[in-house]
């Protein structure tokens, strides 16, 4: 081969190499636009998450928009705000304050053993009861089965106070009554299933409605702050003229203590 050809097959070659090197670092150039591209669209898909989360994070929960709601009363409460639940015949001189919250395990036992006994001191006209309702427990372990179940006594009372009386009982009995813990009140449904229990109740389509819709959620927060504002730190309590009366488990114990109380 002479050097001529030499060179030429050497130059040609060399060309040839650079040919395959622009290529390659064309092929690199695009591979890495790719990635880069890639890249920045996973941060900005990641950046917009974040954001959607810290947004919803910040948007007012269901009962925070509850609290700015129209406020409707029950037909059947007092006051101007409608937070005064009193129930019994007028001349009855004496007024029995009682201190719930509806998830309770404490007030579920006092009914069950005493709810009864209540009811038929009402009933023959002994005093008349005053209710205020609390939702502590949905801060103390959590939930919105106190307010939910509040907001369905307004409905309850909406219908009559026999209603609310018999449905307040239902939910405090031993079969439908949840642990503490356990959050079933917060579920329209199963306030429904214990309002089924109760004749005024069950298959009523105005109540069933106002369960649903939240009709009474406002008073039930505007209640549960009357409640905050009594001074009374957990219940159930009882109060005859502003002073404080034992809640003792048994019928006889409790018509003892309110026998006493009505002496004075």
């Amino acid at each position: 081969m002479s050097a001529r050809n030499s060179q030429q097959n050497k130059a040609a070659a060399r060309e040839k190499l650079r040919i395959e090197r622009e290529k390659q670092a064309k092929k690199d150039k695009a591979r890495r636009q790719v990635i880069v591209g890639g890249a920045v669209v996973a941060a900005l898909a990641l950046i917009g998450v974040v954001g959607y989360a810290i947004v919803q994070a910040n948007q007012p929960s269901y009962w925070d928009k509850a609290a700015k709601a129209e406020l409707v009363k029950p037909k059947n409460a007092e006051g101007e705000d409608g937070l005064n639940v009193v129930i019994g015949k007028a001349e009855a001189k004496k007024t029995l304050e009682v201190y719930e919250d509806s998830r309770c395990p404490a007030c579920a036992q006092f009914e069950q053993a005493v709810g009864e006994q209540v009811k038929k001191d009402v009933d023959a006209g002994k005093y008349k009861i005053q209710y205020f309702g609390a939702t502590f427990i949905d801060n103390a372990v959590k939930g919105e089965g106190s307010k939910n179940a509040l907001s369905a006594l307004g409905a309850a009372l909406n219908v009559s106070p026999q209603a609310f009386l018999d449905y307040k009982a239902a939910l405090y009995s031993k079969d439908l009554h949840p642990e503490e813990t356990v959050d079933s009140f917060a579920k329209d449904d199963y306030l429904l299933k214990v309002a089924d229990t109760v004749p005024a109740l069950k298959g009523n389509a105005e109540f069933k409605k106002a369960v649903e819709d939240g009709t009474y959620d406002r008073w039930a927060l505007e209640m549960s702050k009357a409640f905050n504002k009594s001074g009374v730190t957990g219940t159930p309590t009882l109060k005859m003229d502003g002073k404080k009366i034992d809640t003792p488990q048994t019928a006889e114990l409790f018509t003892a203590a309110i026998d006493k109380a009505l002496a004075g």
